[in-house]
């Protein structure tokens, strides 16, 4: 592996957050190669690894240079476009491309050996699971709200009942979802026991107490550099509404710090986004951790902070 390598960058075309760290590497004068597996293997890029006796070599071909990916010093998962299959095709011949283009690029630039992930995208996968997130939250020393995850309506209408300061409905994945044709997100809500019904048997849902929150944090994690941005929102899910709410950086609280470092340790990860609510007492409880979550809505001060954490990781390679 070399030093001055290229990054690869795998995201889409639209995706503004990686522009920003990409302008810094070039002001850096470091080689970026940004590649959209899901698109551009159908629209002119190749890609070609071969193993062996003479070892591993492999190139990728972009519609503006050829790369050597074994001289890759970091790939940086952003926001890859999902792999539909070429659209000449249709039915299960699309369906066969796009699969054995997920499972054969994938399955290639995730095993650079030499490379620097940010984060790998098979510790991505393995930190995206929201029960896998509760139990290592607990186990690395954060407060977790209590929690049940059930698709029995008798267990989740109990549950429910036994929280005295009520109870809100978390999806287990942001599964695309329309209503009337148009694209519907299904936001955190709080719930009443009387509200749950039988469809609950149809597939697991989360149910967690609700927390007397003062106000939320994103706190940012970038190797062992954290960010923190209090958020004030009207509403229980400050995703729902951003044109509300407000952001101020805050100092994260060492306990908090330490039990951040020991998660990334436990999933491997450089990059986490982590989200808390924190009571008026001051007391933080996690709520979840995105793996890949954006970061570029933040204050810019905050937001400029962490586009150079990236573009340092990105830029020093193995072993940062």
């Amino acid at each position: 592996m070399r030093g001055d390598g290229p990054v690869l960058v795998l995201t889409n075309p639209s995706d503004v957050t990686a522009d920003v760290v990409l302008r810094l590497l070039a002001d850096r004068r470091v080689p970026v190669v940004r590649f959209d597996p899901g698109t551009d293997l159908h629209t002119g890029a190749s890609l070609t690894a071969a193993y062996g006796r003479g070892g591993r070599r492999g190139t990728l071909r972009t519609a503006s240079r050829a790369v050597d990916i074994g001289r890759v010093r970091s790939v940086w998962v952003r926001r890859p476009s999902p792999h539909q299959g070429p659209r000449e095709l249709c039915g299960q011949d699309r369906r066969f491309a796009a699969e054995q283009a997920l499972w054969g690029s994938g399955g290639v630039l995730g095993s650079l050996p030499d490379a620097h992930y940010v984060n790998h995208p098979w510790n991505n996968r393995a930190a995206e699971f929201k029960p896998a997130q509760l139990s290592t939250a607990q186990s690395c020393g954060f407060l977790v709200p209590s929690t049940v995850i059930t698709n029995e309506p008798e267990e989740a209408r109990a549950f429910t009942a036994r929280q005295r300061g009520g109870v809100v409905y978390k999806p287990l994945w942001n599964t695309p979802y329309r209503v009337d044709g148009r694209p519907h997100c299904v936001w955190v809500r709080e719930v009443r026991a009387e509200e749950i019904t039988d469809a609950v048997s149809v597939c697991p849902h989360l149910f967690q107490a609700k927390v007397d929150k003062a106000f939320d944090v994103r706190v940012t994690a970038v190797g062992g550099r954290l960010f923190g941005v209090r958020i004030d929102s009207p509403d229980l899910d400050w995703r729902h509404r951003q044109d509300l709410m407000t952001c101020a950086p805050v100092e994260v609280p060492d306990p908090v710090t330490r039990a951040v470092a020991a998660y990334l340790t436990e999933f491997r990860l450089v990059y986490g986004a982590f989200d808390f609510a924190v009571t008026t007492g001051g007391t933080w409880y996690f709520l979840e951790c995105n793996p890949n979550g954006q970061w570029a809505w933040q204050p810019t001060e905050t937001t400029s902070a962490i586009a150079r954490a990236v573009a340092d990781q990105l830029e020093k390679g193995p072993g940062t």
